[in-house]
């Protein structure tokens, strides 16, 4: 099976796949931003535009999750913003052509929430405190720039299932998604600042310089 987190950037994706993968025994994250930013990095600076409008990003990550899918006797979580029906199509819906049982979620919030995420992602909270409340949004420009346009085309019927995530923990979010797809995750006994700490190590590897 295949969990395909979708949503905006800043909405949430990598954490619930982290959070998911913790708990979800003999599952792994293959996470297409990755093959993204390999063929971006390939480019010389003027010519590195949206990874996503390259065939080859497209048809690689397809024919990587196929393996993985295929090879791989677990639960494959891929966390990627995809709001492009074409796109969509080309990767999740050539997916579900090879047979494979994909199950797609994409996680919506208001946008005042979004924004709120992005200003403490990563190292946010240290911007924050020597640069000002909006120090993480300078840093996260190109998300904020995304983000209406993301809200909007991913209210769609075609990228469901939906879930709102304004009041809802990573923990929370995991549980429902995986009610849905029907797996059981071990219960979630960690502590408040344990989560927090985890989850920060999570955003700071996450974090992208170009």
């Amino acid at each position: 099976m295949l969990l395909w987190i979708n949503g905006p950037f800043g909405g949430g994706k990598t954490q619930t796949a982290h959070e998911i993968q913790r708990r979800l025994p003999g599952s792994v994250i293959c996470d297409p931003e990755h093959a993204g930013f390999g063929l971006r990095r390939m480019l010389p600076p003027p010519l590195r535009g949206d990874f996503q409008d390259l065939v080859s990003w497209r048809q690689g990550v397809v024919e990587v999750l196929d393996l993985a899918l295929t090879k791989h006797d677990g639960v494959v979580i891929a966390p990627m913003t995809v709001t492009d029906s074409g796109y969509f199509a080309e990767t999740v819906g050539r997916l579900r052509e090879l047979g494979h049982d994909v199950r797609h979620f994409t996680l919506l919030a208001e946008r005042e929430t979004v924004l709120k995420r992005l200003r403490e992602r990563g190292l946010g909270h240290l911007l924050q405190y020597v640069g000002g409340k909006n120090a993480g949004l300078r840093r996260e420009s190109w998300a904020v720039r995304q983000l209406d346009h993301c809200l909007e085309r991913l209210r769609e019927p075609e990228f469901a299932e939906h879930l709102w995530t304004d009041h809802s923990t990573v923990p929370k979010t995991a549980d429902r998604i995986a009610v849905l797809a029907g797996l059981t995750l071990r219960p979630n006994n960690e502590g408040a600042l344990r989560t927090r700490l985890r989850q920060a190590r999570v955003g700071i590897r996450h974090i992208r310089f170009d």
